[in-house]
């Protein structure tokens, strides 16, 4: 099978791309690099059924594709704050380009949103039922507005054209190849320690985050992608199990043997209190559900980052 991941340079599509080539896919490999890194594609590249194309993809692919990945976009807060009617763009013409090139070839079609769709959540944990509540024109709103609406188009070309299409939405992940300034908490905390730098934990530190390592989430991605009984569906990908930004500040202490104190500063606007997927529906669908222990992660991330430093 052909298959196109938009963003696959960046963090998570880069360890997608390797997945699927061990899958003895074809890959082509669509980035335009602003965040993405060639680097994460080392391992990739050195397989002959891969392929990496430069390219922003609000511009037209003339590609010949079976199955298209859509994870292009800004996805920490840093990047679509500096970039935000970017990221907006990339969300609506550049999925409206994609979702075009699937309609053409008749290719199978994934879209990779986000928990950031339930905004402050209302119930907790999240259900894929849940509308969100999100603030429409807040700071955060380029991204969570974008991949609101991402959703809609898809479910549109579902409804409309017939699209074999699905919907991800994806919680916290963390792993090897977070680049360390994207300004989330596990690549925060981390490279603060290796710096022997305070902590920075933003509000109290009590406001929960489910923390899922990228292996986990690839499983999930593919069992979405191609099992039976996912066209038009909607399915939360991440751990449900949920911990404070100060048991995680102090995992992370411990793991790597440091003494450090904690500064706080005042929490970003409109960032949710509680965050914890629902995955009762991807179990009963997909049969995935995530294996790998925080503690467990965590060391092979340090790892990872000890040797990148």
């Amino acid at each position: 099978m052909r298959i196109l991941v938009a963003g696959g340079a960046g963090f998570i599509g880069s360890h997608l791309c390797e997945r699927l080539l061990e899958m003895r896919h074809t890959v082509i490999c669509v980035d335009n690099l602003k965040t993405g890194r060639l680097a994460n594609l080392s391992e990739a590249k050195k397989s002959r059924q891969f392929k990496f194309i430069k390219q922003d993809i609000r511009q037209p692919l003339k590609v010949a594709v079976d199955y298209i990945f859509n994870f292009a976009s800004y996805a920490s807060p840093p990047y679509y704050k500096t970039w935000s009617i970017d990221t907006m763009l990339t969300n609506s013409l550049g999925s409206h380009q994609l979702l075009e090139l699937a309609r053409r070839q008749k290719a199978k079609y994934l879209f990779a949103s986000t928990s950031e769709v339930y905004g402050d959540p209302l119930r907790h944990p999240q259900k894929e039922t849940d509308w969100g509540n999100v603030n429409p024109n807040g700071e955060r709103a380029c991204y969570d507005e974008s991949k609101r609406f991402g959703e809609a188009l898809t479910m549109e070309y579902v409804r409309k054209f017939r699209l074999n299409a699905r919907i991800i939405r994806i919680f916290n992940t963390y792993g090897p190849r977070l680049q360390k300034d994207d300004g989330r908490v596990i690549s925060n905390f981390i490279n603060q320690a290796l710096r022997g730098e305070k902590l920075t934990v933003y509000g109290s530190g009590c406001q929960t985050r489910s923390f899922c390592y990228v292996d986990d989430l690839v499983e999930g991605i593919v069992r979405a992608a191609f099992l039976p009984k996912t066209r038009g569906e909607v399915f939360n990908l991440g751990n449900p199990n949920e911990f404070t930004i100060l048991e995680a500040a102090d995992m992370i202490k411990e793991l790597m043997g440091k003494v450090l104190k904690t500064v706080y500063k005042p929490l970003p606007a409109d960032d949710p209190v509680r965050r914890k997927p629902d995955i009762s529906k991807a179990y009963k669908i997909l049969r995935w559900s995530p294996r790998v222990p925080l503690r467990e992660g965590l060391l092979r991330t340090i790892e990872w980052y000890q040797k990148k430093k």
